[in-house]
């Protein structure tokens, strides 16, 4: 096909809303544990999914190798682990510090991809990263002023940047070979086994949650998975990755602008001053990278 069937600029779009509401939706499900959260967004998922990825893709699905299959087994461990991190720092820290830190993924990956595949760094990634890490710094003292446990919040918003920098580096190289519906298929399959065992290791209730609750489980299965993640996912067919990481880094901007009118959370300056940079600093990066840019590298799927 030379043209899209749709406007693919107009999906992004819908596609940066999308996942704008993610943090959103964790916030308003309010005492359900976040490895919980995790568990009934990617249990439906799959279950929506399943159908589809019997009827259509069953011989690729049954095709994949044992090596390849544990391989994304290991993604869906990090993914797992992602949610988890990133969905408990929702309750110590605000959405717009979360949600700013853990779109630095895009560093932590480019890190990884030098340290376990010898990329190498130009100038600008090099400054463009200095700069992202400086607006990370500030928002975590901003809110380490404010409490202890807004910086832990923090602190957990990285390590679950750092969680999905895994998840796109073991899974980098699966996406060569296996087609995405089995790819994800396979992978949130794994993610929800694994969170399945934490939640009975740490023996959380698998019921006593209300119908809101449970209309906010289905609603992260549907739209920051579906209508965000999958579009970006298909819009890379018609735009560069680059692009879609350009318009990933909305995501915070439209969470921050959500949580203020729907959770009536402020911004403070340190967050504002904070934010801005680390966007500025990773528009840099995606920019001064962008010849090495893979899909791979786009955040948070692209994935999820």
């Amino acid at each position: 096909m030379d043209k899209p069937p749709l406007n693919p600029y107009i999906l992004l779009m819908v596609g940066v809303i999308s996942i704008s509401t993610s943090a959103i939706f964790v916030k308003l499900a309010g005492d359900a544990p976040a490895s919980m959260i995790a568990f009934y967004r990617l249990l439906l998922a799959i279950i929506i999914m399943a159908p589809y990825v019997f009827l259509k893709h069953s011989d690729d699905l049954f095709s994949i190798s044992k090596k390849d299959g544990t391989l994304a087994a290991v993604s869906g461990v990090f993914l797992a682990f992602h949610f988890i991190l990133w969905f408990e720092s929702l309750n110590y820290t605000s959405v717009a510090s979360s949600v700013v830190l853990v779109s630095m993924q895009p560093i932590f990956a480019f890190i990884g991809t030098y340290l376990f595949f010898k990329e190498r760094f130009s100038a600008g990634a090099v400054l463009s990263m200095l700069i992202a890490i400086t607006g990370s710094v500030i928002i975590s003292w901003g809110d380490f002023q404010i409490s202890g446990l807004a910086f832990l919040g923090d602190i957990l918003a990285l390590l679950g940047a750092i969680m999905v920098t895994g998840y796109f580096l073991v899974g980098q190289n699966l996406r060569k070979r296996l087609s995405l519906t089995s790819y994800t298929f396979v992978v949130y399959s794994a993610a929800t086994l694994t969170l399945l065992i934490y939640n009975l290791g740490l023996n959380v209730s698998f019921g006593g949650y209300n119908s809101s609750q449970w209309l906010i489980f289905l609603c992260l299965a549907i739209i920051p998975t579906f209508l965000g993640h999958s579009l970006f996912n298909w819009s890379l067919r018609w735009m560069s990755a680059s692009k879609i990481s350009m318009s990933i880094l909305l995501e915070p901007i439209g969470a921050s602008i959500l949580a203020f009118f729907l959770l009536n959370e402020a911004v403070s300056w340190s967050q504002w001053l904070g934010g801005s940079i680390v966007i500025f600093g990773l528009m840099l990066f995606i920019i001064s990278t962008k010849k090495m840019m893979k899909p791979k590298i786009i955040h948070r799927s692209r994935k999820l």
